[in-house]
């Protein structure tokens, strides 16, 4: 995991765009990799999914780029361009040959100094719909859809940053005018809240010119940070039905975890793998290949900046009842609680984790946005070997440990069921 020192620099301009370069002339490509420090977490109430709304507006033309441009510039390049959004910080980035370099720093610039210019009733208008018609498809109608909204809604408070579908809440998505979306944009969207990474083939010298040239003369506003009230603890155990256009039942547990890099995260992701990171999982291979009284397994710890969450998820054979698969849930966990993991199932959990490490590395638009998050995270880009340490030092008893912490804690207990009359 480790990086010729030369090949990576971090610096920032006078208006505070923090800036990561990263040189590989193996192959012509470069990627523009910017991330605004803004994601679902800075939406106060009433005003849910204005992140993610931006992550369809800033397709819409700013000051010299009119409306669908962008993707057409990007494609007629060579190149490729997207964007994404959770709840810390939403992503723009465009992979290009390297000769047109200065074409995805101008449109990023563009849009970041001038989309004000450009914002119309008429493309907001059509944004709307396009979101309210994303939330019917992927979280309304959809089966299981609403399962991780009526979860985090649940486990954490209102108050909390991420009570809220990073979505939005569909009356306040058919609720936005122009004035919310340039107070959001002029809020979060200037270089002191965002981070530039530039990869690939480039020399150091000349893309700094560029970015200079580019970035240099956007004004930016000094950000406040955003203190939360966040409860420590869940009081006590919930314990959900949810009726819903599905064949088979599905049970959800979620227990409120740690933040990125806080201590245990690492355990709980490592046993997170354990349990169902691959077939021979323990949850996978006791419930779905032994007793065969489930579909499918899987088991996830969410990180983020303000608080994190830690999941199971099992879809239950007809016939076979949640209760019965909670109870061998957390037999299991208690299993591992008293007699911890042999050696053959850690040094396969850490295979795989640093298999996805090495895969980061051989695609540079993953790359790119590993030094982004290693930058927001840990306010240093070249963060993977700080990042693969933390699980190659694992201890049994930090595994032991995390398997008690969902043992012992309340959480959100989650039955989704078909509707009585399907």
């Amino acid at each position: 995991m480790n990086f010729n020192h030369n090949s990576i620099e971090k610096y920032k301009l006078e208006n505070d765009l923090d800036v990561v370069l990263y040189r590989d002339n193996d192959i012509p490509l470069v990627t523009v990799n910017l991330w605004y420090k803004v994601g679902s977490a800075s939406e106060v109430k009433e005003k849910t999914g204005l992140t993610h709304l931006f992550e369809h507006m800033m397709f819409q033309g700013s000051k010299n780029v009119n409306k669908g441009e962008h993707f057409k510039y990007i494609q007629e390049a060579g190149g490729m361009s997207n964007a994404s959004t959770n709840f810390d910080r939403t992503n723009y980035y465009e992979k290009v040959p390297s000769n047109f370099v200065d074409l995805a720093l101008w449109l990023e610039s563009d849009r970041m100094g001038f989309f004000i210019d450009a914002l119309t009733q008429e493309k907001l208008s059509n944004q709307i719909d396009v979101i309210k018609n994303e939330r019917l498809e992927r979280y309304d109608n959809q089966p299981y859809g609403l399962a991780w909204e009526t979860i985090l809604s649940n486990l954490f408070s209102e108050e909390h940053p991420y009570h809220a579908p990073t979505i939005g809440w569909m009356e306040d998505i058919l609720n936005y005018n122009l004035d919310d979306v340039a107070t959001f944009f002029r809020t979060h969207y200037n270089p002191s809240n965002a981070s530039l990474v530039v990869a690939g083939d480039i020399e150091f010298e000349s893309v700094k010119a560029k970015i200079e040239n580019y970035f240099g003369k956007i004004s930016s506003i000094q950000m406040g940070n955003k203190d939360y009230e966040i409860e420590a603890t869940l009081k006590e155990t919930k314990r959900i039905i949810l009726q819903d256009n599905v064949q088979l039942e599905r049970l959800y547990l979620c227990w409120k975890s740690q933040k990125y890099f806080e201590k245990m995260d690492d355990a709980s992701e490592f046993l997170s793998d354990l349990l169902a990171g691959s077939k021979n999982g323990r949850l996978h291979k006791e419930l779905v290949f032994d007793k065969q009284v489930a579909i499918s397994v899987s088991s996830f710890q969410f990180s983020g900046k303000h608080d994190g969450f830690f999941g199971i998820i099992v879809t239950a054979k007809p016939g076979i009842s949640l209760d019965f698969l909670k109870t061998e849930v957390f037999k299991i966990l208690e299993e591992i609680f008293k007699n911890g993991i042999t050696e053959r199932e850690r040094i396969r959990s850490l295979n795989g984790i640093k298999s996805g490490f090495i895969f980061a590395l051989q695609n540079m638009n993953t790359l790119a946005d590993r030094f982004n998050h290693y930058n927001f995270y840990l306010d240093n880009p070249n963060g993977f070997d700080f990042d693969i340490n933390r699980f190659e030092s694992l201890t049994n008893d930090e595994i032991k440990e995390a398997a008690q912490l969902y043992l012992n804690q309340p959480f959100i207990e989650l039955h989704i069921i078909p509707n009585k009359n399907t």
